[in-house]
């Protein structure tokens, strides 16, 4: 009997890249026209600014199976300094080279050995990561978020997600989402995500007898 499993997860594929597209499409959108001061502002991902955190995108968005294997080879399996090394590659010269970079690879389909929907994942976290600092409030489909809410409550490939919110009943106010058991945390979706994926500002926006616990697991490895 043929193992159906490659052809649903091609067919999975198929149906998250379009959903990328238009989460880069729509970030590269509200960036358009940022000052310098807003590019150097602090994003959610400790020590990059926003801009730094964009040409990340860039670098994910460009590297094959191959050339990341190669990296990680060069780098002795140091991630943190392959990380490093991609992002610089992808900075550019100015804010405004950094941003038409990014413009470039929002059609890419390109993508290190990680199934799409970690690919839909690091794009909206990591846009989030980039908005709200600047204050941009930019309202993604509950439908794409809670599809990445799905994925990050039974993973821990990328960021500790599934460990960070064990032992707790996670359940959205704006959509369908709902996972585990014990004290409650509840609030949009989007910033269940946030907060999974260890960003702990996100929990102002939760209730719930869980959040000081689950605020308390973020930035944690």
């Amino acid at each position: 009997m043929t193992d159906p499993r490659p052809t649903a997860s091609r067919s999975r594929a198929t149906e998250i890249w379009p959903l990328i597209h238009a989460e880069r499409a729509a970030l590269a959108a509200d960036l358009d026209g940022l000052t310098a001061e807003q590019w150097a502002t602090p994003s959610l991902c400790a020590g990059l600014t926003v801009r730094e955190v964009l040409a990340h995108l860039t670098a994910g968005a460009s590297l094959n199976a191959v050339r990341w294997m190669a990296g990680v080879l060069r780098c002795r399996f140091d991630f943190d300094r392959q990380v490093a090394v991609r992002l610089a590659e992808q900075l550019g010269a100015a804010p405004d080279e950094t941003l038409e970079r990014f413009r470039r690879i929002v059609p890419s389909e390109t993508k290190p050995p990680l199934p799409a929907i970690a690919m839909l994942g690091e794009t909206v976290v990591h846009g989030e990561d980039i908005r709200r600092p600047l204050g941009i409030r930019s309202g993604r489909p509950v439908e794409v978020v809670t599809q990445v809410a799905e994925y990050y409550r039974n993973s821990d490939m990328v960021v500790v997600a599934k460990g960070r919110i064990g032992g707790l009943r996670l359940v959205a106010d704006d959509g369908p989402f709902t996972t585990g058991s014990g004290p409650l945390v509840s609030g949009p979706t989007l910033s269940l995500v946030m907060a999974m994926t260890g960003r702990a500002t996100h929990c102002d926006d939760l209730d719930g007898d869980g959040v000081d616990l689950l605020r308390s697991r973020c930035g944690t490895a």
